[in-house]
């Protein structure tokens, strides 16, 4: 049995509990939530950058971040399903990027005003976070990612991303992006992991 350490409300947890799912994998993983603000927490030994998600092989060796993750998993699962081979590759392995670095700016927004007293947030640094999550969604609203019958690492990455968003910025994304919710309504349609991997609230 493998291990993952992560959150209910980590984008890159839910990535790959959806690369799971669509492998065919769920049942030979249990999910072990992780307190990454607790200095006594296992998963600071397991990944020494405490951060999730870490997948915790059979041989007590840990596979980490997300990414490392999904590959392997596609690996165990015979390869070329979530990461095609040739040029297609590259593509998914740009979405998948895009999309991670979406979740990123998300993230280091949310921190900034849990973590950081109000009167010392840096308004500015926020903004230039939120520029590289507007600029992001502009690109895919012009251009929207193909959607095959099976989705692949790319486009599990992007609904994450967007998931993120509306779990900590109210969905404010959708007003300007039509294109983009209606490629995430078909996504959840069709990937039933998605609407179960979903936090509410």
């Amino acid at each position: 049995m493998l291990t993952l350490r992560s959150s209910p409300t980590s984008p890159f947890g839910r990535k790959v509990k959806i690369a799971l799912a669509e492998l065919g994998l769920a049942e030979r993983v249990e999910v072990v939530a992780a307190d990454t603000n607790d200095p006594a927490e296992p998963l600071r030994q397991q990944n020494p950058l405490g951060k999730i998600p870490a997948l915790v092989l059979e041989d007590g060796s840990t596979l980490f971040d997300s990414r490392v993750i999904v590959e392997y998993l596609d690996h165990l699962a015979g390869g070329g399903r979530l990461l095609p081979a040739g040029e297609e590759r590259f593509g998914q392995l740009r979405l998948q990027a895009l999309a991670d670095g979406i979740c990123d700016a998300a993230l280091l927004q949310v921190y900034e005003v849990r973590i950081r007293p109000a009167e010392i947030r840096h308004a500015g640094w926020v903004e230039n976070q939120q520029g590289k999550i507007d600029r992001a969604l502009a690109a895919l609203e012009v251009q929207p990612p193909a959607f095959p019958d099976r989705p692949r690492i790319g486009e599990i990455a992007l609904a994450c991303a967007l998931g993120y968003l509306d779990l900590r910025f109210e969905g404010k994304w959708r007003l300007a992006h039509p294109q983009m919710v209606a490629w995430l309504d078909a996504f959840a349609a069709k990937v039933p992991a998605f609407e179960a991997t979903r936090v509410k609230g």
